[in-house]
């Protein structure tokens, strides 16, 4: 019987582990949760939390899953990078093999990666350093999307308004959030939409609350440590701005509207002025032919499966690696100044989980 950890830094890990967990239980194997840096409301009671360092290496995992980009090098095990959103060069660098998807800090000894793309970048970078292997898995967070058949049109009363679902990443330079409040504000008060809103977890504590104000009628505010996936497919169209949930709403194939995008593309409505949006929306709840061909396009790209599998891949990749790959690896490199950092980091990330509790 194998055990598994894992990592938790932000409130939006917990969607994309809890797949492998469903997967792990199903096999028999046993799986434990380590947070550090943010909420553990979302853990449920069935659900084992391992509190301490000591704890977590009295555990003894096989494998720590991290859907973050950092993980404490001495946890017990290897460690397996998951990914908290699928490769798109967010912060618009001159190509997207620049971006921070890609960047190699030595924590990782298996990469899952999720499209052909990706792979064949990260086989590259492992031939290049040696010192971890990469398995073409999926990603386990779209499993219960995928499983579902909930994909194109939402079914729509006469009498039904609109299902707007708004997201939105807390970045200065591409969030939307502090430039549309006033228009969505406005929107759900018309009567002709229904919005349902969540925001990244680092959003500037005013614009959030400013958010939480409209909740009303025809205005859902959603926090974000809730699972957003079982909520995504009450949406007609998606509102957002660079937040890489707009690649998992396309899954359901429905149309996405953006505001001052860094990732513009023929899957997108896109629009840099805050009058524009409603008509943006409008002309997305008619499905243009165009719009939703780019839209399947970029999904197939984005994503090899469609079968809901990709857990069980993961599993799969995670068993050969242990049993075949990990003596075939190269050391990893030292990095005695980032592992010191790790060290500062995780001390401080439980202490500001203390204070909060």
């Amino acid at each position: 019987m194998r055990r598994f950890l894992f990592f938790v830094n932000q409130p939006y890990s917990y969607s994309i582990l809890r797949p492998l967990q469903d997967e792990i239980r199903r096999r028999g194997h046993e799986a434990a949760w380590f947070v550090a840096g943010c909420t553990t409301d979302p853990l449920r009671p069935d659900e084992r939390h391992l509190k301490t360092v000591q704890e977590v290496m009295e555990y003894k995992a096989d494998a720590t899953f991290v859907p973050g980009d950092w993980v404490p090098y001495f946890f017990p095990g290897i460690k397996v990078e998951v990914f908290h959103g699928m490769a798109r060069n967010k912060r618009g660098h001159s190509s997207e093999d620049e971006s921070d998807h890609y960047r190699i800090r030595g924590w990782f000894d298996l990469y899952c990666t999720h499209a052909e793309k990706d792979t064949a970048k990260f086989r590259e970078l492992a031939d290049k350093y040696r010192h971890f292997a990469v398995a073409h898995t999926g990603w386990p967070k779209l499993d219960p999307l995928l499983s579902r058949s909930v994909e194109g049109p939402r079914e729509r009363q006469p009498d039904d308004l609109p299902v707007v679902f708004y997201a939105s990443t807390f970045s200065r330079s591409v969030t939307s959030a502090p430039d549309l409040v006033g228009k969505i504000g406005e929107l759900a008060r018309s009567g002709r939409w229904k919005f349902i809103v969540t925001l990244h977890p680092k959003m500037d504590p005013e614009v959030v609350e400013g958010y939480r104000q409209l909740a009303g009628e025809n205005l859902r505010f959603v926090e974000s440590d809730e699972d957003l996936l079982p909520i995504l497919p009450e949406a007609d169209v998606m509102l957002c701005d660079t937040s890489s949930i707009m690649f998992e709403f396309m899954f359901l194939d429905r149309p996405v509207v953006t505001f001052r995008t860094k990732m513009p593309g023929p899957y997108l409505i896109d629009v840099d002025r805050v009058d524009d949006v409603e008509a943006a929306l409008e002309k997305a709840l008619t499905y243009p032919e165009d719009l939703m061909a780019a839209t399947c396009s970029l999904c197939e790209e984005l994503h090899s499966y469609r079968d809901g599998r990709s857990s069980s891949r993961v599993l799969d990749a995670v068993e050969d690696f242990l049993v075949h790959q990990q003596s075939g690896l190269e050391r990893k490199p030292m990095n005695l100044v980032r592992k010191l950092k790790v060290r500062r980091r995780l001390r401080k990330e439980l202490k500001k989980m203390r204070r909060s509790e």
